[in-house]
């Protein structure tokens, strides 16, 4: 009986202590694109500092077929801030790609962040199509919210990103 009496309390102490901060949330867009033969793209998606350096991979969607990795440095400013360095598939990371449609990502907590400047980098590229990369820039700091959006104009629909300090 004690025994389950400190079990839940301390199941009450956890469900008492706030969620986790300064957790962020994006969504993008892949648009119905009309064309005779519609390929899924490839998308990847990844944070990158002032320099432009690949601080996070969140996620890569790519045809996981054994051929499938040979399309990859398609997504050129990816395969060039990281990925050409990824042994693919990476757990948590890579998934099948995407048919048009809203998605969301959970990015998790960004409390270990330092403060500075970043930018949330989308990039679709489409066999037999075009390429594009859509950016959202914010400045960081643990404990303020950000909220940013931007829409890209052939492979990619709206993006956004909010990260809440609550």
């Amino acid at each position: 009986m004690r025994k389950s009496l400190i079990v839940s309390a301390a199941a009450i102490a956890l469900a008492s202590v706030p969620a986790s901060a300064d957790t962020g949330t994006a969504t993008f867009e892949i648009p119905r694109i009309e064309v005779s033969n519609y390929r899924k793209p490839y998308v990847a998606i990844w944070l990158e500092d002032a320099d432009r350096k690949a601080v996070k991979m969140y996620r890569v969607l790519f045809d996981q077929s054994p051929i499938g990795d040979n399309w990859l440095p398609d997504l050129k400013t990816w395969w060039r801030r990281g990925g050409r360095a990824m042994e693919m598939p990476v757990a948590g990371v890579t998934r099948p790609t995407r048919g048009p449609g809203s998605y969301k990502l959970d990015m998790g907590s960004l409390a270990e962040l330092p403060p500075g400047q970043y930018a949330l980098v989308f990039e679709a590229a489409r066999e037999k199509g075009g390429r594009e990369v859509v950016k959202l820039p914010f400045e960081w700091a643990p404990g303020t919210s950000v909220e940013v959006s931007a829409s890209g104009s052939t492979e990619m629909g709206a993006v956004s990103l909010i990260i809440s300090d609550e």
